[in-house]
């Protein structure tokens, strides 16, 4: 069986991630070649995975024959102009959210990955998550009757830094995203208003941006269904991940996993292991799940299972909560 030859251009945190996936968890795939503007992180990424190709200019990368679909994995100001360059180049991508930092910025990148005929998937990796995906599949079953409310509780456990904050879109559009994704991703349909109440508890700095750190949403389904999240960006016990979904004929939920089962009991109580500290850790599996299914698209050349317009949606929503945030008021999308 032939193995589809990947390319990653990025190799921070999470393109790290994924090089060390594809090499150890998706059988299906061969990493060819690494790019990134830092070029000896590029050499050692490579050097440690045995990849014998790694370039400073993505450019290179993306014209380098052998490689047959490409990783963006950059900061998140550089997705849409990737997205476009990549698609000229006749590649099949994989790319972080968000696709861009405007709607209209991400709206003509898809445009051109549609006319070039490749395959596009981005990386909302909880959809891969073992016990979301059993969320999934109870709804599906019918198991909840309607689906009415969800309820998402997502918790960094400390705030980003300024540096690539900047780069990033806020934390509507880099932390928030993936749980309007999974809002609607769960009750099977478009959101209609979003609303949203913030504060600056924790980073002061935010306000400057006319951003927040805590954050109450409230998001309004076309069929009247409603969405609840709550996010923070530090949580001192560690990384905070829950979903409940309510429905007519019960409730389904997933709570935080463990390291570990271990449990001490003595005159402190009880104590369990901490929570994983952070995304890499808690959504390690996940992040190789969503690598084999991109994988198996790009050799069967079927639809990916999270599509550029999932991403642009997640897009149209951020900006819809950003400036309800800003204003105090209900948006309508």
């Amino acid at each position: 069986m032939r193995r589809v030859k990947l390319g990653i251009i990025g190799v921070g945190e999470i393109g790290t991630v994924h090089a060390t996936n594809i090499v150890r968890d998706v059988p299906g795939a061969e990493l060819t070649a690494v790019a990134d503007l830092r070029v000896e992180k590029a050499r050692e990424c490579a050097r440690s995975l045995g990849v014998t190709k790694f370039y400073a200019r993505t450019e290179e990368l993306l014209a380098d024959r052998d490689v047959e679909a490409v990783l963006i994995c950059t900061t998140p100001e550089s997705h849409a102009q990737i997205l476009i360059a990549a698609a000229a180049a006749g590649k099949n991508i994989f790319c972080e959210k968000p696709l861009g930092l405007e709607p209209v910025e991400a709206e003509k990148a898809l445009a051109r990955v549609e006319a070039a005929g490749v395959l596009l998937q981005v990386g909302f990796n909880r959809r891969f998550d073992a016990s979301f995906k059993r969320i999934k599949e109870h709804i599906d079953a019918g198991k909840l009757g309607t689906p009415h409310s969800v309820h998402i509780i997502s918790r960094d456990p400390e705030p980003p830094g300024k540096e690539y904050y900047l780069l990033s879109g806020g934390i509507l559009l880099d932390m928030t995203i993936h749980d309007f994704d999974m809002a609607r991703h769960l009750i099977g349909d478009e959101v209609v208003e979003v609303y949203v109440a913030g504060s600056t508890l924790i980073a002061p700095w935010l306000a400057e941006h006319g951003d927040a750190d805590t954050l109450a949403v409230i998001l309004k389904f076309s069929r009247g269904a409603v969405g609840i999240i709550s996010n923070s960006c530090k949580a001192v016990f560690g990384y905070d991940q829950r979903v409940e979904v309510f429905g007519e004929r019960g409730m389904v939920s997933a709570t935080n996993p463990l390291p570990d089962t271990t449990i001490i009991v003595n005159g402190e109580g009880h104590r369990t292991p901490p929570l994983f500290h952070f995304f890499t850790e808690r959504y390690r599996a996940s992040y190789a799940e969503e690598l084999r299914s991109f994988v198996d698209s790009v050799a069967n050349g079927t639809k990916p299972v999270v599509t550029g317009r999932d991403g642009l949606i997640g897009i149209q929503i951020a900006t819809a909560a950003r400036t309800s945030l800003r204003t105090g008021s209900p948006v309508r999308l």
